[in-house]
């Protein structure tokens, strides 16, 4: 049920949110959102890649088939809710075409380990190629494994056979990533080991971007001088000034991507084997081991080294270089240490921002302080929390890639203004006056109507969705509560297939409706049904007087009134907590009155925006008043520009 009214839901947005055109906007309308663009790309994120040597991530083994199936299981530390999976694609540097995705599969299916389907992606030519990541939302969905399916494969630059490849994939529950250097299994891995290329590089916190915020001020790096003896172990420490639950340590390495090429590899001061400790006394009596990792190559480390924690009481955190690293100082290998910064999270925040270090006298470099370490920024400036700094990523791609389309847009009506301008020139003196009427008048019969247009069908989008959806909803809340009453169960059950078979029909045909002459030609009956279905738990009377006159109103007219009946009853169900509702509907020859009365909690005197537009598209007035001593009455008049003929009144 949950999964059915989230693609339902989607459904709606995608038919009443969809981007407004270029061709349909004003040139001052364009200028207006190329300025807006470029205004908010001064706020996100670069798109700095990263250089030198390092892991890249997975691969599959190549094959000439598209349709061979592939999968990637990760398996999470526990079951979580999964509000977004991030996909970071696998980077190609192309001699013609720059920098772009290598074989991004177009079309996935991510699953739960129930096989419960979290999502289900098909790229287009906008989301491809591209060097930003994919956000692909799961809506708080709880998995306690992500599985990553397709049986649609795209060629990779590099020889041309198919693959299924990713720079990272990574599982956020809140502000957290739960896939972090957690196991992954593969279908179709590589028979044999690549550098570089792991399933285990998938889920390392390795990406190929580097950190490059919009704001701050650059920060030099901590690097201790060359002068530390080697037998002897460096020390850092960090006081939190109080004990937090620490969950998460982030270690900022040194950029070394300033020359080209780079002048030393990657991992310039972090230790080949590091200790990382926590504990409540300053002399580290109640030392508690937090992390110990290793590294045995360049495979092992990147730009930034995250590790998720199991979540530890502690004040003061110490890190230990058991495997220094070594640096060649005349003719002497001396020790050093060094980070951009050292971050350390408790509650989804880094609690070691501004906090004080204490290190070793020997350890002191005057031109690199070591309150760099915990300032908040690197060599760029601004350090952001990760899943931020994604978001900005893919944000900037989206802007970077309507950006073009604008420009070229308004490049065309320079050209076209010009071209005009030229032709006028030429026939000024014989047809300006009728030129200028012509196309004022045009101009404003067009977007009239389109406007119109729209307005109805977002209206009758809203109106008929929005509403379905709601008593979707409703229903499902008493399926849960009449799941031991066999019979009532059923007749639910009954109830919202027909209202998602009724859904499905009225997607399909919506934005026809104006053509559709079928549509409501019973306009009493469709009423009484809908009243029977939606307001099936209150006190209802629904009454007509003139009845045989409303198969005389257009089709438009009876889709108008029925949805604004439809409307009001959504109100009064979702917001007025009434129990009683009495209709009465009275058609004459030139008018016709809708009056819906209930007893709930009233509006107190504002009329809901879409009964005004509904009434509006009817060409009719709407009010409302408070129904004493509660509940409120909403009256609809209309009048008809030609006689209806006369017939027989009947009572409904």
């Amino acid at each position: 049920m949950r999964y059915l009214l989230q693609i339902l839901f989607i459904a709606l947005l995608a038919g009443t949110s969809q981007a407004e055109p270029l061709e349909d906007m004003s040139q001052s309308e364009l200028k207006q959102r190329l300025s807006e663009i470029d205004n908010r790309l001064a706020q996100l994120a670069r798109s700095t890649l990263r250089s030198g040597v390092g892991p890249i991530g997975y691969r599959s083994f190549p094959t000439s088939d598209a349709t061979q199936p592939n999968w990637i299981e990760i398996d999470l530390p526990a079951s979580v809710p999964v509000d977004q999976i991030i996909l970071v694609p696998t980077i190609w540097r192309n001699s013609q075409t720059n920098f772009h995705s290598d074989a991004f599969p177009p079309a996935f299916r991510i699953l739960n380990e129930q096989g419960e389907l979290l999502a289900e992606v098909r790229t287009t030519e906008k989301d491809l190629p591209r060097i930003a990541p994919l956000i692909v939302p799961t809506f708080g969905q709880t998995a306690a494994k992500i599985r990553i399916e397709t049986d649609s494969l795209s060629r990779r630059a590099f020889d041309g056979n198919f693959i299924l490849q990713f720079a990272e994939v990574l599982v956020f529950s809140g502000t957290r990533n739960v896939a972090l250097r957690q196991p992954v299994r593969a279908s179709r891995s590589m028979p044999y080991d690549i550098d570089g290329w792991h399933t285990r590089f998938l889920t390392d916190g390795s990406l190929p971007y580097q950190m490059h915020a919009a704001a701050g001020a650059p920060s030099t790096a901590y690097l201790s001088p060359p002068s530390f003896p080697r037998n002897k172990m460096a020390t850092l420490s960090i006081d939190l000034q109080r004990s937090f639950p620490v969950s998460a340590i982030h270690l900022h390495l040194i950029e070394l991507g300033d020359t080209v090429p780079q002048a030393q590899t990657i991992g310039m001061g972090m230790p080949h084997k590091l200790l990382i400790e926590g504990a409540n006394q300053a002399n580290f009596s109640d030392a508690r081991q937090l992390l110990e990792v290793e590294r045995s190559s360049v495979f092992d480390i990147s730009p930034v080294m995250r590790w998720n924690l199991p979540e530890t009481s502690c004040r003061y955190i110490r890190l230990t270089a058991i495997k220094p690293y070594l640096y060649n100082h005349r003719g002497q290998d001396k020790q050093r240490i060094g980070f951009a910064e050292i971050e350390i999270y408790a509650n989804g925040s880094n609690i070691a921002l501004g906090k004080p270090i204490k290190i070793d006298a020997r350890l002191r470099d005057r031109n690199r302080p070591v309150a760099a370490l915990t300032d908040g920024r690197n060599t760029h400036g601004n350090i952001l929390p990760q899943l931020e700094w994604l978001e900005q990523l893919a944000e900037r791609y989206e802007l970077e890639t309507q950006r073009p389309l604008i420009t070229a847009e308004l490049e065309r009506r320079y050209a076209s203004q010009k071209s005009t301008v030229r032709i006028m020139s030429w026939l000024f003196a014989l047809s300006l006056a009728v030129v200028i009427i012509v196309v004022l008048v045009e101009r404003n019969i067009r977007q009239r109507a389109i406007f119109r247009t729209r307005e109805q069908i977002a209206a009758d989008l809203h109106d008929e969705l929005g509403a379905n959806l709601h008593a979707i909803g409703m229903l499902g809340d008493l399926v849960q509560k009449a799941q031991h009453s066999p019979e009532r169960l059923t007749k639910l059950l009954q109830r919202m297939w027909e209202i998602t078979d009724r859904t499905g029909r009225a997607a399909r045909y919506c934005v026809n409706m104006l053509e559709d002459k079928q549509r409501f030609v019973d306009l009493a009956e469709n009423m009484r049904r809908t009243a029977a279905r939606m307001a099936a738990d209150l006190d209802h009377e629904l009454t007509f007087e003139g009845e045989s006159l409303l198969t005389q109103l257009s089709a438009r007219k009876r889709i108008d009134l029925f949805l604004f009946y439809k409307e009001c009853l959504t109100n009064i169900i979702r917001h007025s907590s009434a129990t009683h509702v009495t209709t009465h509907l009275t058609i004459h020859s030139k008018h016709l009155e809708l009056i819906i009365t209930d007893n709930g909690s009233g509006l107190n005197g504002d009329i809901p925006s879409s009964l005004k537009r509904r009434a509006r598209i009817l060409g009719g007035h709407v009010s409302t008043s408070t129904h004493q001593p509660s509940g409120t009455h909403i009256q609809l008049r209309l009048r008809f520009r030609r006689r209806l003929r006369s017939a027989p009144n009947t009572q409904g």
